[in-house]
């Protein structure tokens, strides 16, 4: 896969100059780069590893002298990152699945595969499966009976998706990602001790032990189009309707998403984030690294939680959040302050004490 410096820039809208006949085969950092590598200098502090490097071309900030660093090519890019997007999605060489069906997969005659396809060793797609056109499915995935899964999907190897799963366009999971589990989801015969703290917040009751009843899936997972799971990552099946991710959200890695929940457009659910089950999350909702979310509550359009927050209430749009319980974040920030000034607080109220009691007594 090699790309020329005025093709990149082309496919970035950039502006280009010098020798932009350049071949590029790979992306670079500046001090590893050699003379077919892009090295990825877009800000001047990467000037000094780009003079170390022997790359000829190079992604630069705009207004740099790229003749002055001894270049004889290069990209200017106004924002960094989403030049990233584009450059590495240029170079991506992908994962090196064969085209076709590979011998060892066990396909049902009832599945229905669309043209180009790729799907890798023992893998399995069970009856009346759909799969889209171009979708690249890795090795030791397994894919459920009446599973639509859209075109240009790429599932890498080891992902499984349950039955009646339906997943949009350009879907992206990582390995291990499982959609379509189980529900956690429980019932005592009688009213158990957690349904009297939850009431009460606090005091189980007088409930007895008891066993567990298993409440089953009935419903499944929909996901719409350029959805991206990461590795490990959960997604449990409705009860009784469907567990819904929108288009565009992504999940980072080992995310749990429980049953009945519903997730909006173009969310971000960053790493080892828990979400119970039944909970409605808005569109354009970015929840930090290790956020936890109580289930049954609604989180408004446009929410913002630092990482480790944890979310025991609703939450209105908008609204930029941290700490547990989560709370505003300039409040939380406040807190926090007051929290580290404690121990001097109390050397000065000691301090006070000790000055009041040693004074003589007054007339």
């Amino acid at each position: 896969m090699q790309f020329t410096v005025q093709q990149i820039a082309e496919a970035l809208g950039a502006e280009c100059q010098g020798d932009t006949g350049l071949t590029i085969i790979r992306a670079a950092e500046p001090g590893d780069a050699g003379p077919t590598d892009l090295a990825m200098a877009m800000a001047p502090k990467y000037a000094e590893a780009l003079s170390n490097g022997d790359a000829r071309a190079a992604v630069l900030w705009e207004g740099a002298d790229w003749q002055a660093l001894g270049l004889s090519a290069a990209v200017f890019v106004p924002r960094p990152r989403m030049a990233m997007a584009g450059i590495t999605a240029m170079l991506d060489r992908g994962q090196g699945i064969e085209p076709g069906i590979h011998p060892s997969a066990v396909v049902d005659p009832k599945a229905q595969i669309a043209t180009d396809v790729s799907i890798g060793p023992l893998t399995v797609v069970g009856a009346r499966a759909q799969i889209g056109a171009g979708a690249v499915i890795g090795a030791h995935c397994v894919i459920g009976l009446d599973v639509i899964l859209g075109e240009s999907a790429v599932l890498r190897e080891m992902v499984s998706i349950g039955a009646r799963a339906r997943i949009g366009d350009r879907f992206i999971a990582q390995p291990g990602a499982r959609i379509g589990g189980d529900g956690f989801s429980f019932v005592t015969p009688e009213v158990s001790g957690v349904e009297n703290v939850r009431k009460t917040m606090g005091d189980q009751g007088d409930a007895k032990a008891q066993t567990w009843l298993r409440i089953h899936s009935l419903g499944a997972v929909e996901i719409g189009d350029d959805v991206e799971v990461g590795a490990n990552c959960t997604i449990d099946n409705g009860t009784i309707r469907n567990t819904c991710i929108g288009n565009g959200t992504k999940l980072d890695n080992l995310v749990h998403v429980g049953h009945n929940t519903r997730v909006g457009q173009d969310c971000l659910l960053c790493g080892q984030t828990g979400v119970s089950g039944s909970v409605e999350i808005g569109n354009n909702v970015v929840l930090g690294g290790q956020t936890g979310v109580v289930d049954n509550i609604f989180i408004g359009n446009g929410v913002i939680s630092g990482g480790g927050t944890k979310i025991l209430s609703n939450v209105p749009a908008g609204r930029v959040i941290m700490g547990y319980p989560g709370i505003k974040m300039e409040s939380h920030t406040d807190i926090y302050k007051a929290q580290r000034r404690l121990p001097r607080l109390a050397r000065d109220v000691e301090a006070l004490k000790k000055a009041v009691f040693k004074q003589p007594p007054s007339d």
